[in-house]
């Protein structure tokens, strides 16, 4: 039996989320265009015949500015210290010197894996110029390159990691597929609709955090509080007679419906708590810890 911790690492939107997915074959991390979705660690745990991998999706790496920033990276310093193996994320189109300095700064302790990313309708010769360029830097034992997106490559990639595994006992029932709980994701999947409703800066100003989550005969009812820094961004969340919220409320309804596989009523609020990125106690309340 392999079993161990494998956790994924990179700048913003070089696809680590959608790697996640692709790997679980569920969708357990939203994913949007921009930058820094994902704020905390999100674990899924795939389990088979012979082997039980625990991945960890982690923020972007990023220079702090908030304190909600430096929680953010606290999740990759810890995401750092448990893993077995580490999947070294590259935006094929992206710098790759930029990468390579943020990999080097890691001071890895655990064999990680270089993994291209995004090389659906690239050219073989900047493929392999990719290759060339990461091969033998002393954090790489290997480069493999996957398109996320499009699931190619993954099952190759997913057979070296098991390979590079150590041998042990499952470390969560096989019928687990995460450690976080439902609301969480839930959570999660409002402030996606988020990103995609609103544009600019409105989305990295929110947080979601459902104060009720009860599961009825016919229905689960969620109850959120969306909050904001200003009274103006109360009023963009809101739209003009209340017209943003309602679109937020269906998107989102419609999401956590397909992740429960239940009907759902859901109600939102928008509520004001300035500067809550820099407030400890807001961050542990909406959960970053």
């Amino acid at each position: 039996m392999k079993a161990g911790f494998v956790n994924i690492f990179g700048k913003p939107n070089a696809g680590k989320s959608t790697l996640l997915n692709a790997f679980m074959g569920e969708k357990l991390a939203i994913v949007s265009p921009k930058v820094q979705t994902t704020r905390h660690r999100i674990k899924g745990i795939l389990s088979e015949p012979g082997y039980q991998v625990i991945f960890s999706d982690t923020p972007g790496i990023i220079e702090p500015k908030y304190r909600l920033h430096e929680k953010m990276m606290q999740a990759v310093k810890g995401a750092l210290e448990d893993a077995d193996l580490a999947l070294l994320l590259v935006d094929i189109y992206d710098d790759w010197a930029e990468s390579d300095a943020i990999f080097s700064s890691l001071r890895l302790r655990m064999p990680a894996l270089l993994v291209l990313n995004k090389i659906d309708g690239l050219t073989k010769s900047r493929l392999e110029e990719a290759r060339q360029f990461f091969t033998g830097k002393p954090y790489v034992k290997e480069v493999v390159a996957v398109s996320a997106l499009k699931k190619e490559g993954i099952d190759e990639l997913l057979q070296k990691i098991i390979s590079l595994l150590p041998e042990g006992e499952p470390f969560f029932d096989e019928d687990n597929l995460t450690d976080l709980p439902t609301r969480f994701f839930v959570g999660e999947l409002i402030r996606e609709q988020i990103f995609q409703l609103y544009q600019d800066e409105i989305p990295y100003h929110t947080a979601v955090l459902v104060q009720e989550f009860k599961e009825k005969s016919t229905l689960v009812k969620i109850m959120a509080d969306i909050i904001v820094q200003r009274d103006t961004q109360k009023g963009i969340v809101l739209g003009e007679k209340g017209k943003m919220i309602r679109e937020l409320g269906t998107r989102s309804r419609i999401e956590i419906e397909k992740f429960l596989g239940q009907k759902v009523f859901l109600e939102l609020f928008v509520k004001v708590r300035p500067k809550w990125r820099d407030n400890d106690l807001h961050l542990r309340e909406y959960g970053y810890n």
